[in-house]
């Protein structure tokens, strides 16, 4: 079986409180840990999409409307679909690793990280899918 979701790879989450967001694979665990013995991925998203901006804005403005809320988890393959996209993010395979979620603060920090590295990416107007929460349509036949 080839490996889908490689690390850089944008998925949607499914199943779960941040089903339907955006993610991007951080790490690949293809085997599973003694933890979690079936195939995940850490994963960083964005749980609320920065709003819409439009040049009458001021500065202030302009810049509260561009925040970015992330959030990092662990989610099992089936839980994930995968895209055509990616995002080359180096720093952020750095910042997040397998011992961060056993403590509380190391998660808060990589959060922080992670958040300030997608907002840097936000404001340089790069992967503009990936910032634009999924549009949902009604299809009845």
């Amino acid at each position: 079986m080839p490996k889908v979701y490689k690390p850089g790879k944008v998925a949607i989450v499914l199943q779960g409180r941040q089903a339907g967001k955006k993610v991007v694979v951080i790490k690949q665990l293809d085997e599973g840990t003694k933890e979690r013995p079936y195939p995940h991925a850490i994963v960083a998203g964005i749980e609320r999409y920065p709003r819409k901006v439009t040049r009458r804005m001021g500065a202030k403005k302009v810049q509260r409307r561009s925040r970015v809320k992330p959030f990092i988890k662990t989610v099992n393959y089936s839980h994930l679909f995968p895209t055509r996209y990616a995002l080359e993010l180096e720093s952020l395979k750095g910042s997040v690793a397998a011992e961060t979620f056993k403590e509380p603060s190391q998660r808060e920090d990589a959060r922080k990280n992670i958040k300030k590295q997608l907002e840097e990416r936000y404001q340089s107007g790069k992967n503009k899918w990936f910032f634009q929460p999924l549009r949902m349509t009604q299809n009845y036949m």
